[in-house]
C-alpha cells in the first residue's frame, strides 16, 4: 500500500518514486518534525518541504533569499494545480496586497 507521500508525489508532482534521503525526510516533516537538509544543487531539496507542505492542513511557507527560483518554483508548482505565491520586492503593491489576501483567507497552498 502507497503511503500518503507516495501518492501525493505520484498525482501532483508525477514521480514513482522518492530519491536518495528525500522519503525519510518528508515523513519526518510531514510529521510535524524539524530538518536541517543538505542536498546539492538538483539533490531535491525542493521536495522534501513541498510534498509535506500539501500532505498537512493549512498554508505552507517557505522562506528564500532566491527571487529567480522563488518565482520559478512558484510557475512550476501552478502548473501542477497547486496554489502557490511569491511575496518579494518585485511585486508593487497591488499584487503584494493580493497575495496577502489569499494568504489570509486560505486560499493558498504554499
Amino acid at each position: 500500500m502507497s503511503s500518503p507521500a507516495h501518492e501525493l508525489l505520484s498525482r501532483v508532482f508525477g514521480y514513482d518514486d522518492f530519491r536518495g534521503p528525500q522519503q525519510a525526510i518528508v515523513e519526518h516533516v510531514a510529521a510535524g518534525n524539524d530538518a536541517l537538509v543538505l542536498m546539492p544543487t538538483g539533490g531535491g531539496k525542493s521536495l522534501c518541504y513541498q510534498v509535506p507542505a500539501l500532505l498537512r492542513d493549512g498554508i505552507g511557507i517557505v522562506v528564500s533569499p532566491l527571487i529567480a527560483l522563488m518565482q520559478d518554483q512558484v510557475e512550476a508548482l501552478r502548473q501542477l494545480g497547486v496554489r502557490a505565491e511569491f511575496l518579494n520586492s518585485t511585486l508593487d503593491a497591488e499584487n503584494a496586497q493580493r497575495v496577502e489576501r489569499a494568504l489570509l483567507s486560505g486560499d493558498l497552498d504554499l
